[in-house]
Formats: structure tokens, sequence, C-alpha cells
């Protein structure tokens, strides 16, 4: 009886969490698709980039409407209020004839300027790789290319709080989401 019961209880668990998978993935594509039918985004990021020799902080509200994407600086004070164009391969902020360097944070393209807009991409268009509790947060890690992984913490109601980009095995920039609207 007991050989007889083992199986049956392993087989009984591994279905539940067949379930549990199945229903996190349903939770992520329904915020995705809700995402991405938005006429509208915005929601401010802190974050801490990373460098192979420092970090750089900065505070950037995202927005996006059905004309443009725009990232706007907060803080350093230095350029605070600054709207961000990215050029070709999003490695400038510019500003009335002035070119304020963001460097590559990999060599495939990521800056500071264009995380969020990478971000929402992911979040929009790549299915979850895995999913897990920590802290009370839903976590999804999501793999929209081959070069970037982007990990996000979402609290209750599936609301971004936490976001990390990865490149080549490196966390290269850190996020704490607000104003998710």
């Amino acid at each position: 009886m007991k050989k007889v019961l083992l199986p049956v209880l392993l087989l009984c668990c591994l279905l539940l969490s067949a379930c549990g998978d199945r229903a996190a993935q349903s939770r992520f594509e329904a915020f995705a698709e809700s995402l991405a039918s938005k006429e509208s985004l915005a929601f401010t990021a802190d974050l801490r980039c990373e460098y192979p020799e420092q970090s750089r902080r900065f505070t950037l509200r995202y927005e996006k409407d059905a004309a443009e994407e725009r990232v706007t600086v907060l803080a350093p004070e230095l350029i605070e209020g600054v709207s961000a164009s990215l050029d070709g391969d999003g490695a400038a902020l510019c500003y009335d004839g002035i070119v304020l360097d963001t460097p590559p944070l990999d060599p495939y393209g990521l800056t500071p300027m264009n995380a969020l807009p990478k971000l929402v991409f992911a979040l929009t268009g790549a299915l979850p790789d895995t999913h897990w509790e920590e802290d009370g947060c839903a976590v999804y890690r999501l793999v929209p290319d081959d070069h970037l992984t982007v990990t996000v913490w979402f609290a209750e109601g599936m609301k971004p709080v936490r976001a990390e980009l990865m490149s080549d095995g490196n966390v290269s920039v850190f996020c704490e989401l607000s104003d998710w609207r």
C-alpha cells in the first residue's frame, strides 16, 4: 500500500505545482495585455547603474502615450528637468546643444536613458522565463532578447515595484519603481 501511495502523492504534488505555474503565467499575461493596451503609462524610477569603475544614480520619469515615449531626468540636480531623446544607439542625452554622456553599461547598448523603455518592452513583449514569491511580492524573470534579462517584483494587484536589468550575467541597472499609472 505504501509503495502505491507514495507515487500517487508525488504525482499530486507535481500537478498542484503545475497549476500554480499556470496561474502565475496567466496573471502575468493578463498584466502584459492590459499594459500593452493602455493609451498611456507613467511611472518614476530611482536607478542605480553599475559601471565597471563606479555606480551612478538617477531618478527618471517615464511617460508614454500614443504620440511618444519620453524619459525626463528628475535627479541629479545638475540635469533636472531635461527630457531625453535617445539617439541612434541610445548613448547620449541631448538638450539645447549640450550632450551629456551616458555611456553604455554593456556591449549591447543598455544605458541609463534607455533602461526604462527596455523595461516596458520586456513587460509587454516577453514571457516569463521563471517566477517565484519573495518578500510578499510575485517575481518574474523575463528574457526580451538574447542579451538582456529583466527581473520584476510585483506588489499586490500586479503593480511593479522593483526591477533589475541584467546583461552578460551582471545586473547593470537596479530600479525602484513608484507612481505607476
